[in-house]
């Protein structure tokens, strides 16, 4: 699962030289106290290297991430921006706080962006689309991607979940203009807190490197203090001490996929001849993260009866249904103002994902295991969905 597992002497030895050369945790600066090392700005090259985009911005979180690329493509207040009714709180937080209105259309059988309705959802204030990969998965990109070009409206890839995911022979997240990344404590790869953007628009990297550091144009001709400026801006910069163990954990990324891959095959394996059974949809070219196994039950009631043996038994699952209320727009009644809806009008307009949703069960990858137990524990995942048939 989450680069978390695999957090250890590495990141600590990098901890340990960051403050062995001068200690300065700051990303800008400090030239003669640093030992010439500034680690927020390579791992950015690093980063952008792995996915093959020619720009990477460090900043302070994946939320972070959504809300300055937002702010790179132009969208204001009393603009709207499409995503997905089942994301993280976060996708719907960094629209509405610019002020513009999140417009959630329903997913499909991938639990993602269900392109028929993105299209129906698109008006004239539409200036954005916002699909979310969630759980390892990507959305079926080529549609989507087809619909914002014939309306010529930009994409912000929520890659925030996928990390390690591809899409036909690239990286997932690197089709869009622009891609949001998230490494907090329960994803790929990990700082504690902090988050990406990456693109291959200079013009949208020089907009979000320019916002995440209080409007700062990084002028070589000139000393920090005297930079130009052309925007205002905010403080969301990540620093030097998130990024000397991001970098660690961006080596150890290669070795996360692979395994997720393969404890992900052994559990699917074991599942994949019970009859009744589903799993989730997976876009033709998607090679998945494989950190989620979700498989999807015949009605809510054998879903809850299923979720109720696994906790018996210690299986947990993860966001689904475990942390729903984060996950799923039918809850967010707290953003009803912001959405110009009623609790009652979203949830019927979510209806059709939470027939989906109440439906499936999302189970957890996990990387440190042994094959011997992991194949004990999807035998014994086997055994417990059986007797719900």
């Amino acid at each position: 699962m989450p680069g978390y597992e695999l957090i250890g002497k590495e990141e600590r030895n990098a901890v340990n030289e960051l403050f062995d050369d001068g200690g300065i945790l700051f990303a800008h600066g400090f030239d003669s106290m640093r030992n010439n090392r500034y680690h927020v700005r390579e791992f950015e090259e690093q980063f952008a290297d792995y996915l093959g985009v020619k720009y990477a911005q460090a900043v302070s979180s994946g939320t972070a991430a959504l809300k300055i690329s937002l702010i790179a493509l132009g969208i204001k207040r009393g603009d709207e921006v499409i995503t997905q009714a089942f994301t993280f709180v976060a996708t719907a937080e960094a629209i509405l706080d610019i002020g513009a209105k999140p417009v959630f259309v329903n997913i499909n059988e991938t639990l993602n962006m269900d392109p028929d309705e993105l299209e129906n959802a698109i008006t004239e204030k539409t200036k954005a689309i916002i699909p979310v990969h969630m759980l390892g998965v990507a959305t079926e990109q080529d549609k989507i991607h087809a619909i914002a070009k014939k309306h010529n409206l930009p994409v912000l890839d929520d890659a925030c979940e996928s990390l390690g995911a591809e899409w036909g022979n690239e990286k997932l997240g690197t089709q869009s203009d622009i891609s949001a990344w998230s490494f907090d404590a329960g994803k790929t790869i990990i700082a504690g807190e902090g988050g990406m953007i990456t693109t291959n628009d200079r013009e949208l990297y020089m907009l979000a490197r320019e916002y995440h550091d209080h409007g700062h144009m990084g002028n070589e001709k000139l000393p920090r203090g005297r930079d130009t400026h052309r925007i205002h801006g905010f403080n969301y910069r990540m620093t030097e001490i998130q990024a000397v163990i991001a970098k660690v954990q961006l080596k150890k990324l290669d070795y996360i996929v692979k395994q997720n891959r393969e404890n992900y095959s052994i559990l699917e394996s074991a599942l994949s001849e019970i009859n009744g059974l589903k799993f989730r949809k997976i876009p033709n070219q998607c090679k998945p993260l494989c950190d989620t196994l979700i498989i999807q039950l015949g009605s809510k009631n054998i879903t809850k009866k299923l979720v109720e043996r696994f906790a018996a038994e210690g299986i947990g699952t993860k966001n689904v249904p475990d942390a729903i209320e984060w996950h799923f727009a039918k809850y967010w009644d707290h953003m009803c103002d912001g959405l110009g809806l009623t609790h009652d009008e979203l949830v019927t307009q979510l209806k059709p994902s939470n027939e989906i949703i109440e439906r499936c069960v999302a189970l957890p990858i996990m990387v440190k295991v042994s094959d011997d137990a992991m194949n004990k524990k999807a035998a014994s995942i086997a055994s417990l969905i059986k007797t719900v048939f």
